[in-house]
């Protein structure tokens, strides 16, 4: 009996995951007027600069889906850089979805590729990942 609120979305729609770090993107897109909603807010609201969350639009502008398609987005955990790249990627993954046909401009643009890179893990022993001890000879 979780009393967790339902994103609304229309029942045609196309579904993409991106993650990028520890920030995780559920993507919903949808025929609509181009909006973007993130955890029920606007885009640029959310992220807080329109400078920062711009790149969010990339996928869908070099395809010129941004009029067509409206985007719904649920965001779990990460920073706000990370946040957006599994947007990106999320988005990417949905448009996909839509049309296989994409798949080339959006590979060559490198909107496909999902980044590794990952924080490593602290090691005991050692004060962070490989920051050790100051070590003394005598």
């Amino acid at each position: 009996m979780s009393d967790k609120k339902q994103l609304k979305v229309p029942s045609v729609f196309y579904y993409g995951t991106g993650k990028r770090k520890c920030a995780i993107a559920k993507v919903w897109l949808f025929e609509g007027n181009g909006n973007i909603e993130v955890n029920r807010m606007n885009y640029i609201d959310y992220f807080g600069n329109k400078l920062i969350a711009d790149p969010i639009l990339n996928p869908l502008n070099i395809l010129s889906l941004n009029k067509k398609y409206s985007v719904k987005i649920s965001l779990l955990g990460g920073g706000k850089a990370a946040q957006i790249d599994a947007c990106i990627l999320g988005i990417s993954r949905a448009i996909l979805e839509l049309n296989s046909q994409f798949r080339d401009a959006l590979k060559s643009e490198g909107y496909l590729t999902r980044d590794p890179r990952v924080k490593e893990r602290k090691k005991y022993g050692l004060r962070k990942a490989r920051k050790a001890p100051q070590f003394r000879k005598r």
